[in-house]
């Protein structure tokens, strides 16, 4: 039978071993409970709101961590696309109950109500484990939010929650991600990667207790009409943090988030989900390297 090399170097087979290699990639990763068994991860996905496919992000992301690690995820997506999309599964005080970790995909920029903000962190101030992703990020913010808050401000329980504070992104253009700390279990044999178009949401604080994993750099060319102003204007350079961990109240809670995940593109890429798996294992306390 010829080797996997030889049938590579044939163009007959080069699709049959793009799939080798993702099956490679997608190999489904340990994480046993805290007493040893393989009991199945019992993952909330919150998803919704404005701006983003929620539709097709949740269905990718089901598959994607079913597929990497032993668990079942319940998507809870609401059907409002305006940034005033609230989530009835949060107005009761027992709603994280039964989930091991809970991923947070809203987008919910205008919803203000303080209590309702309130149980939704109560259940992470308990003990129940978070991963934010993208437009969570700016999610549940109010008051003078363009300023850094100060912790224990009015407006800061979300942000103390995520450990970093963004209040914007740039145009939508590639994304050079940098593994800063190659050290932590999450991102222990992780590669630079670049992203497809997407937003690099800015960092106007970094709270005390916030472990950076990586950051994102990107650059943006001239348009037509900065171009038209001044022929000679350069790309304009960004950085920022772009995934983390957080500790989060009382009981240290672990907490996980990354900034990236607008575009279908980037949340359908193996390195996007591995990532996100790994944070997902993290948080929980079942990553096995």
């Amino acid at each position: 039978m010829p080797s996997l090399k030889l049938l590579c170097s044939q163009a007959s087979h080069r699709l049959a071993c793009g799939l080798l290699g993702l099956v490679a990639i997608t190999a489904p990763l340990t994480g046993n409970a805290a007493d040893g068994s393989n009991k199945k991860l019992q993952i909330l996905l919150v998803a919704g709101g404005c701006c983003h496919d929620y539709p097709e992000q949740t269905k990718l992301l089901k598959q994607g961590l079913e597929e990497r690690i032993n668990a079942k995820v319940t998507v809870v997506l609401s059907s409002d696309t305006s940034t005033k999309a609230i989530f009835k599964i949060y107005e009761s005080d027992d709603w994280a109950d039964g989930y091991d970790v809970v991923i947070h995909d809203e987008c919910s920029a205008n919803v203000t109500d303080k209590p309702y903000i309130d149980r939704i962190l109560k259940a992470h101030r308990d003990g129940t484990p978070a991963v934010n992703l993208h437009c969570a990020m700016h999610s549940y913010r109010y008051g003078n939010f363009r300023a850094p808050v100060e912790i224990g401000a009015d407006n800061a329980a979300w942000y103390e929650m995520l450990g970093v504070q963004s209040t914007g992104h740039g145009p939508k253009t590639p994304i050079d991600i940098i593994f800063e700390d190659q050290e932590h279990p999450i991102t222990q044999g992780l590669k630079n990667w670049k992203t497809t178009n997407e937003e690099l949401y800015n960092n106007i604080r970094i709270y005390s207790g916030t472990s950076v994993l990586v950051k994102g750099d990107q650059t943006t060319q001239p348009n037509k009409k900065e171009l038209k102003k001044n022929p000679e204007a350069k790309p304009r350079k960004a950085s920022a943090v772009v995934a983390w961990t957080n500790e989060y109240g009382p009981k240290k809670t672990r907490i996980f988030s990354t900034s990236l995940g607008h575009q279908n593109e980037t949340v359908a890429d193996n390195r996007y989900l591995d990532f996100v798996s790994r944070g997902v294992l993290w948080a929980t306390g079942r990553l096995n390297n």
